[in-house]
């Protein structure tokens, strides 16, 4: 079906005035959007979640954790450069995003936030720069660095985003975006959800820029997917096996979590850890292999995660959905509202 599929349809009209800049007052103070299996909608608040899971479903969660990744500074020969830490390959090493008015050249030297630190760059990768650091990285990023808040919030970052654009069960550092249905989640609601019976697991994907990145080719089926490191335990496979076997849901709280998912089904064994590289691309026309329902934010027109969530409930009903949150005022993109999407009979294998 990929083949058939234009941008064009992935589109929608959304004024400006409806993406969220700054966060609700309290986690759980988002609206919810419930698009049920059938292509019900309907209007709710987070705090209603409860409501919609059942004893025995299984949620899984991203644990990845933002770093300060994006860091400002100069060339040694004088030019202004702005670097945005998209993989770190071992404590003093990473790959960057590198803005400058001229590419760095191989062996050149970085002067960053006023000259603190000294970075060497050892080469390119495609579009990313590889620079060496003086420093164990993660020590200078959160020293130095600044939240890398997306390219649609417009303030500075703030003390509030440090903490608000994190999940509260962040633990492995590593992403330069937050995997953003995590962040209504506070520890109230998921003691809640443990005492109703409700499951919960972890997998770790390191959510990379390219998450914003819009796709630049009309035929969907020409787009290369940005690629994303993911790590799904052992334990995590057998919870999902054990949850299907007793009739229970595995609901993924966000669209990292279904990637990691989906990637282990199809690039996994499902006996050992899995984990990698993944450039999973999910259009309409693919069978879910690991993946009931999801907890979700409302994402960028033409982008590849509203391309998946359309493969999830279906074009139509999305559409239908986004155009409904429009008209009903939602709050998009990081800091909005949230959508609870069951699957689609057609979406899911057997």
């Amino acid at each position: 079906m990929t083949e058939s599929l234009d941008i064009s349809q992935f589109d929608y009209e959304l004024p400006p005035e409806l993406i969220a800049q700054h966060p609700a007052e309290r986690r759980d103070a988002s609206r919810l959007l419930h698009l049920n299996a059938q292509g019900a909608l309907r209007d709710l608040h987070f705090t209603d979640l409860p409501s919609l899971l059942r004893e025995g479903d299984l949620l899984v969660f991203n644990n990845t954790r933002v770093i300060k990744a994006r860091l400002r500074g100069h060339k040694e020969s004088g030019g202004q450069v702005e670097v945005l830490v998209e993989r770190i390959l071992d404590p003093t090493r990473a790959l960057v995003h590198l803005r400058s008015s001229k590419s760095p050249r191989e062996g050149t030297w970085l002067l960053l936030t006023d000259d603190a630190i000294r970075v060497e760059v050892l080469g390119r990768q495609d579009e990313l720069f590889e620079l060496r650091f003086p420093a164990p990285l993660l020590q200078l990023l959160d020293r130095y660095g600044d939240v890398p808040l997306p390219p649609y919030i417009t303030h500075a970052p703030s003390p509030e985003d440090e903490s608000r654009y994190q999940t509260v069960y962040a633990e492995k550092p590593g992403a330069v975006a937050a995997p953003t249905a995590g962040l209504h989640f506070d520890q109230a609601m998921l003691d809640r959800l443990k005492t109703l019976g409700i499951r919960e697991t972890f997998v770790t994907l390191h959510v990379g820029a390219g998450t914003f990145q819009p796709v630049r080719v009309s035929k969907i089926s020409e787009h290369v997917m940005h690629s994303e490191r993911y790590v799904v335990p052992e334990e995590v496979l057998t919870q999902i096996r054990e949850t299907r076997a007793r009739g229970g849901r595995v609901v993924a709280v966000g669209t990292t979590s279904v990637r990691s998912l989906e990637a282990a089904a199809s690039e996994g064994d499902g006996v050992h850890t899995t984990e990698g590289d993944t450039r999973l691309f999910i259009t309409p026309g693919y069978r879910f292999k690991n993946v009931d329902a999801l907890i979700t934010n409302f994402h960028l027109p033409q982008s590849t995660l509203l391309m998946l969530v359309s493969a999830l409930a279906g074009m139509e009903p999305i559409r239908r959905a986004y155009a409904h949150a429009v008209e009903s005022r939602y709050r998009f993109f990081s800091y909005g509202d949230a959508m609870f999407i069951e699957a689609a009979q057609h979406s899911t294998a057997s």
